[in-house]
């Protein structure tokens, strides 16, 4: 691959010291994760400085490297050598992945027993994985804070006061809804310590949580114009640009999830029976919608001038190490390393786009735009039972939230006052 890349000169970073002989199998794997090749030229460039700082710390080989050594090759500030930053996470990655170097590090005391947790929870009771993650996250925090790493028997001698001391620790940073699911968490762990006859039954009772009431703030909506003229403003020239409009096109058009934006497959689109098929993340089923014809434009759009254009400009130089790792997944990074996108991209494209269009837009999220849609139904005469369908609602109850946005609907049904009081009309006796 070094070949490929440097014909003339790629002898001198084979024969460097240290990691010279895995460097054109890192070459190799740079290309199969979608970095172009000159990108992986700086990459190279910057080998000999990695290289000079290793030997500095002592390494004179590839068996004495370690994964604290290699990181602490980074620059302090990344913007200092930026090739350098760069080469040493991905080199690290490289090496943990693709060559096993590292051997992974033993589970701490409070690792393993969130590990146990998890496999409770998703085993017996069924979560969820961004589920699980929630209620290991916080588990983890309370046994941390509980000291479990060094004394693992204070947990048998737990009492209601540990409880309100963790709480008073992470209540500071947490809003009374958060605070509320933090509860919620720690309240399920102890039932299953009690279960287990770790700690005495009737602890997850005795913690108060915050008062948060139904409906105490309104959903996030805009305008339909807003959402309309928030689409229209999206540069299509470009193919993240195409890539933008169709998720949130998709959002606009069937009031998606950003999750359930992520998870679409090729195979969801099903272009001759004109359907799509969207993964429900919270009910585990799966929701049959039309596939309209703008929608199905702006798809045929970014596959042909899109998605298809994040591979072409990568393989400038063909290599041997085979072809770039292919995905079924609809939507993919712009930018290296490829990959699937997160929830997170589709709000910080979100975030990104709201501010380039200048439009009044006082919210961080794209989901948003789900409850704008179904306000947008709700004004155009659907009923609940078909928005709620739409929406991939199982109870009405969730649905009767949106209700409370049609301010313009309940007016008409306030009743009218009169202009004028006749105060001198005689009282009626109670």
């Amino acid at each position: 691959m070094l070949v490929d890349l440097f014909p003339r000169v790629h002898q001198r970073y084979t024969s460097l010291a240290v990691i010279g002989p895995i460097l054109d199998g890192y070459g190799t794997w740079l290309l199969q994760q979608g970095y172009s090749t000159d990108r992986a030229r700086k990459h190279f460039r910057a080998a000999p400085r990695l290289v000079r700082r290793l030997q500095q710390r002592g390494v004179r080989s590839l068996t004495s490297l370690t994964h604290a050594r290699l990181w602490g090759c980074a620059p302090t500030d990344s913007q200092e050598d930026p090739d350098l930053a760069v080469l040493v996470r991905q080199m690290a990655r490289y090496c943990e992945s693709e060559l096993s170097l590292y051997p992974p590090p033993a589970l701490t005391r409070i690792e393993r027993r969130v590990a146990t947790y998890r496999t409770y929870l998703e085993q017996v009771r069924g979560f969820a994985p961004s589920t699980l993650t929630h209620h290991g996250r916080t588990v983890g925090e309370f046994l941390a804070h509980m000291d479990y790493e060094t004394h693992p028997t204070r947990l048998a001698a737990l009492e209601r006061q540990d409880l309100d001391t963790f709480l008073c620790a992470v209540g500071p940073r947490q809003s009374r809804a958060s605070l509320q699911h933090v509860v919620g968490h720690l309240r399920a762990f102890l039932r299953f310590l009690a279960s287990a006859g770790e700690i005495p039954t009737g602890l997850d009772t005795q913690i108060d949580t915050p008062r948060v009431y139904r409906g105490e703030q309104l959903p996030r909506a805009l305008p339909w114009e807003t959402v309309r003229a928030l689409l229209q403003s999206i540069d299509r020239s470009s193919p993240m640009g195409r890539r933008d409009y169709a998720m949130f096109l998709l959002i606009a058009t069937y009031g998606l999830r950003a999750c359930e934006v992520v998870t679409l497959t090729l195979d969801d689109v099903q272009w001759r029976a004109e359907r799509l098929c969207i993964p429900q993340r919270k009910t585990r089923g799966a929701l049959w919608l039309p596939l309209t014809d703008e929608v199905g434009t702006a798809l045929l759009d970014y596959l042909r001038h899109g998605r298809a254009a994040f591979n072409v400009r990568r393989q400038r130089v063909p290599f041997r190490g085979g072809p770039p790792r292919s995905y079924r997944e609809l939507f993919l990074r712009c930018r290296t390393p490829t990959g699937v996108l997160k929830p997170t991209a589709v709000t910080e494209a979100f975030q990104a786009w709201s501010k380039r269009s200048g439009l009044a837009i006082p919210f961080q999220g794209a989901h948003c735009v789900r409850h704008s849609y179904a306000v947008h139904l709700l004004r155009s005469g659907l009923s609940l039972k078909t928005i709620g369908d739409l929406l991939g609602h199982r109870t009405l109850e969730s649905t009767c939230v949106y209700l409370r946005l049609a301010v313009d609907d309940l007016r008409d049904v306030a009743l009218p006052l009169p202009a004028t009081v006749d105060r001198s009309a005689p009282k009626v006796a109670s």
